[in-house]
């Protein structure tokens, strides 16, 4: 069993990543195996609107996106975490589900048992964002497990978030808990 994070978050020591960390602490310590994936680290380029993108082998953009979503496609429980910017994904995020089109127009859609996302606002913005994420994880068969928070400061420290540590954690655990009970 594996879980794929995608971190949507351009900064690296944020309260997003920090909670990303926490929840595949928990998933790695149930024996899950874990990736951290931070989109702002790789090559992403923008979806191009390929109007006969299905009768491409592979996508015409020579950047780190088919790996991604490879991994994305493939994973057992699948984690997004976005900051909210101007009251929804970031850039990164938005990018990223942009560029899932391919899949879909491959017949691909990826299946995960289950899903963590992940919305850190300011002040306001996080509902909204929580929707656009789900929007990307569609599959109504799958548990979905939810933080959408504002933390009231621009620049917060991630440690001191304890409520959402918890929350952060507790989703790592139910991950686990529904994987561990899918490999039975």
């Amino acid at each position: 069993m594996k879980v794929v994070a995608i971190g949507g978050s351009p900064r690296l020591n944020g309260v997003s990543n920090y909670l990303i960390d926490q929840a595949l602490g928990e998933l790695s310590s149930r024996g899950i195996e874990t990736e951290k994936i931070v989109l702002n680290q790789y090559k992403i380029g923008f979806c191009q609107a390929h109007s006969d993108c299905a009768s491409f082998s592979e996508c015409q953009q020579k950047d780190d996106v088919p790996w991604i979503l490879e991994k994305f496609a493939t994973a057992d429980g699948v984690i997004i975490a976005s900051p909210v910017y101007f009251g929804t994904v970031s850039a990164q995020i938005k990018a990223f589900m942009d560029r899932s089109f391919f899949l879909y127009m491959h017949g691909r859609r990826p299946q995960p048992k289950c899903a963590g996302l992940i919305a850190i606002a300011n002040r306001r913005g996080h509902e909204e964002t929580v929707r656009e994420l789900r929007k990307f994880v569609r599959s109504p068969e799958i548990e979905v497990f939810i933080i959408a928070a504002a933390t009231g400061e621009r620049d917060a420290d991630p440690r001191a978030q304890t409520e959402l540590i918890e929350q952060a954690k507790e989703m790592g655990r139910r991950m686990a808990e529904i994987l561990s009970a899918s490999r039975s």
